[in-house]
């Protein structure tokens, strides 16, 4: 089959081919993309190194550039770990004990070594704020241990069907985390699934306590500021990643978006590339739903 895949320069579609995938191998319930024509759209330039628009309902690619090429995704690393926690079956009420080990070098954390917090406020830290120590915290609160816990997200990634990811740690500070576009477009759209954790990345902001004092923290999605119906949304960043966003957007009268953008240049940039892409798209009206025909290699 043919991936349609949109070069940075204003150009025409050119074909690239997909990696065969052994049937052997392949996960019981991955899904072959469809893909869908946008030769007639008028052309988008696209700033950021990879992304993708595809629509969950029917597994279809309606754009993309580099959507299998894997790389770093930093914080959108916690979506996975949030699905990992919400499988343990865990009370959510229960507070645990914030360690030292913990906070340290977690880059950016609202958490104190010694204070309490339950973990349904580590669950809404960690998707709302993207604070790292709060993933570790829910990774050890699993009782699993780091290591069995990221075995288990990689393992999630396989009932996914997510070919292409692979996790080292909880938090994705680490710049081996990683994933495709395309892989991405599902995991945030297995998240918009679980009304769990979609109801936390629903939030502009969240007041919760700890132990020892009160925290208003801010959704650092930008887009649930603006017009969309967000379903769910998480973003990343770290050097080796660039500013990343993964978005479910529900545009009126029609399916849903997934829409991942990785490698943007800043930190708006990421969430002007996905305006852009969302309105590109919106022009093709209801014939985003038409499959098209593939032709075989």
């Amino acid at each position: 089959m043919m991936l349609w895949q949109s070069s940075s320069a204003p150009l025409d579609p050119e074909p690239v081919t997909v990696p065969a995938v052994v049937e052997e191998t392949q996960p019981s319930n991955t899904v072959e993309p469809r893909v869908l024509d946008v030769s007639d759209l008028p052309s988008h330039r696209l700033r950021a190194e990879a992304a993708v628009v595809y629509n969950p309902e029917t597994h279809e690619i309606v754009w993309a550039t580099d959507a299998q090429q894997q790389r770093p995704i930093a914080s959108i690393t916690k979506v996975m770990t949030a699905l990992v926690v919400l499988d343990q079956q865990i009370d959510l009420t229960r507070d645990v004990v914030v360690s030292a080990r913990d906070v340290r070098r977690a880059s950016t954390t609202y958490l104190r070594r010694r204070e309490r917090v339950t973990l349904d406020n580590l669950m809404h830290l960690a998707l709302i704020a993207s604070d790292n120590a709060a993933a570790r915290v829910l990774a050890r609160a699993t009782g699993l241990g780091t290591k069995e816990f990221v075995q288990s997200m990689n393992l999630k990634a396989d009932e996914l069907g997510l070919q292409d990811t692979q996790f080292v740690d909880p938090s994705g500070l680490h710049e081996d985390n990683l994933s495709t576009p395309y892989d991405v477009a599902r995991l945030i759209t297995a998240a918009s699934r679980e009304p769990a954790i979609a109801r936390i990345m629903g939030n502009r902001t969240y007041r919760l306590r700890t132990s020892r004092r009160g925290l208003t923290i801010r959704n650092t999605n930008r887009l649930l500021r603006g017009r969309y119906s967000i379903q769910a949304g998480k973003t990343g960043y770290i050097d080796e990643a660039g500013y990343c966003l993964a978005a479910v957007i529900k545009l009126p009268n029609r399916d849903p978006l997934a829409v991942v953008v990785l490698g943007a240049g800043s930190n708006s940039g990421r969430f002007t590339e996905v305006r852009r892409l969302v309105d590109w798209v919106s022009t093709k009206g209801q014939s985003l739903i038409e499959p098209v025909t593939l032709r075989a290699d």
